[in-house]
């Protein structure tokens, strides 16, 4: 017997998709934020002479990196309630994301620094600038720019992750995606759908950091 393709009930539920879709893109740009903050800070913290700083960034970067985030996910929505820290589904997911987001973006950051001479730490002391001065003038502007490729797909990755939201109903993409697919039983137009809408995004992401990639390029 043959399926015949019919996407009726997805357009009529088109809107409900885009609101998801929404949701996913103001859940990953909060999350990448908060992580990106973190991540800058772990990042100094591993380049750092003082082993009280680099050892705790250290377990913090590899306990949440050999973590999946399914199980990140669940433990913040399930677990932290039993010991009285209770988030909603938002809440809850945001920060996971952002601890998540933050674990990796120290990895790309602490590679960037790792590619800065340290002659113009150096000279910037030569000129009377202060240690907060030279990492925020000069180093930090420098190593983002060195790792604009590597952090466009760890923002693209990220993304995609937003759909591990729907593990705990937080109405994004994913969520409503299968909400569409219980009330209609259209799976394979539902899901060639999102996947478009997925792709897309992506697409777009990555178009925009090359852009910006492409504004911020040393001129040779």
């Amino acid at each position: 017997m043959g399926y015949t393709l019919n996407f009726a009930a997805v357009w009529r539920n088109f809107d409900f998709l885009l609101s998801g879709l929404a949701l996913s893109l103001g859940l990953a740009v909060i999350s990448i934020l908060i992580g990106a903050a973190i991540g800058l800070v772990v990042a100094f913290a591993l380049t750092s002479r003082s082993r009280f700083a680099r050892v705790p960034a250290r377990v913090y970067v590899t306990v949440i990196r050999n973590l999946p985030i399914l199980v990140l996910v669940l433990f913040a929505f399930f677990a932290l309630p039993q010991v009285g820290l209770r988030l909603d589904k938002m809440k809850s997911f945001v920060l996971v994301l952002s601890l998540y987001s933050g674990a990796y973006l120290a990895e790309v950051f602490r590679a960037g620094l790792l590619s800065i001479p340290r002659g113009l730490t150096e000279a910037g002391l030569a000129i009377g600038l202060t240690g907060m001065q030279i990492r925020s003038s000069i180093i930090a502007p420098l190593m983002l720019r060195n790792v604009l490729p590597s952090l466009s797909s760890t923002i693209i990755s990220l993304f995609k992750d937003t759909s591990l939201a729907a593990a705990i109903a937080v109405p994004e993409l994913t969520f409503a995606a299968r909400k569409i697919n219980v009330e209609s039983f259209r799976v394979i137009e539902t899901w060639m759908v999102t996947s478009a809408l997925y792709v897309a995004t992506c697409f777009l992401i990555a178009a925009l950091m090359r852009f910006v990639e492409r504004r911020l390029a040393l001129p040779r």
